[in-house]
């Protein structure tokens, strides 16, 4: 693993995650969630001189990470937006599609980007500081209940009403603008030994609805399974709960909200076959490497 690489992102479950995406010769892939490049590369390796590889990130910092290869492009967008830049390629079908759903470290660690309660620094969040309203626009404009809804719906936080409560009462005496001042906002209502699960849902629930990431998550699942060609495979590390249950929903029933259709049998009318049934995650030793894996989920399914 170069340094790059390292300090961006460290590729989680990266071993099970190209096996599972069954690399062959001339081959069309994509890497949704290109980051510091280190999935991508992985493919590249074990692709043949006929292949190709197509990798999306909307992110100008994650540029920095592009591979010199004939057989690679680079797509810099959003992964929503799947289905039109694989036209616009000329691309059909493909063969497998890869998605690592995580926030990569490197923002986590750049107090510029206003993801970690760690640092002090502007309330943004944006994966692309290019376009959208940031964490403190939210937090400033949004009606109470509508606040409520975000921190309940993404951050499954018990406490949402109060949490917005205590934000609409703070922002009409001075607007709430760095991360600093929205933790010693919220602070008091989490007690010490709880402080840094809670934070973090909140930080998730804000995070996750600056970047549209449900809505966003699934246009590309319905964009991807129109693009594999059948025995194509759909890849997906997920992280929490809620794209979690989305990605288990796609790949079971055809659709995000899981609703399953039977045939006359009363068999699920599914366009995909598990190829894991019981969920893949990180060993005790990628775990201690990489902290930040723990979480993760990866989930296997075959275009019918």
């Amino acid at each position: 693993m170069d340094k790059t690489e390292q300090t961006y992102h460290v590729p989680v479950l990266l071993h099970e995650s190209i096996e599972g995406m069954h690399i062959q010769p001339k081959g069309i892939y994509v890497d949704v969630t290109f980051g510091g490049g280190g999935h991508s590369k992985e493919i590249l390796r074990q692709m043949d001189k006929e292949s190709r590889l197509f990798s999306f990130d909307q992110d100008p910092d994650a540029e920095k990470n592009i591979v010199n290869d004939d057989r690679f492009t680079f797509v810099r967008s959003n992964f929503r937006y799947l289905h039109n830049f694989l036209r616009y390629y000329g691309v059909e079908q493909v063969d497998a599609i890869l998605a690592d759903l995580g926030v990569s470290s490197h923002h986590f660690d750049d107090s510029e980007r206003g993801f970690s309660f760690r640092f002090d620094g502007k309330l943004d969040m944006r994966m692309n500081k290019r376009a959208g309203i940031t964490a403190a626009e939210i937090v400033n404009t949004y009606e109470e209940e509508r606040l409520a809804n975000v921190f309940y719906l993404y951050g499954e936080l018990k406490n949402s009403r109060k949490l917005a409560s205590v934000l609409v009462k703070a922002r009409s005496v001075k607007p709430i603008e760095t991360i600093g001042e929205f933790i010693e906002i919220i602070k008091p209502l989490y007690g010490k030994e709880r402080e840094k699960k809670e934070l973090a849902k909140v930080f998730q629930a804000l995070r996750i609805e600056v970047n549209q990431e449900m809505e966003a998550l699934k246009e590309m699942l319905n964009a991807a399974t129109e693009a594999l060609k059948p025995g194509g495979r759909l890849v997906v590390i997920t992280y929490h709960s809620l794209e979690d249950r989305m990605v288990k929903n796609m790949m079971k029933t055809g659709n995000v909200e899981g609703k399953a259709e039977q045939d006359f049998f009363g068999n699920v009318q599914t366009p995909f076959k598990l190829i894991n049934n019981k969920v893949i995650t990180p060993c005790e030793d990628e775990i201690q490497r990489n902290p930040r894996s723990r979480s993760a989920k990866l989930r296997i399914a075959e275009k019918k």
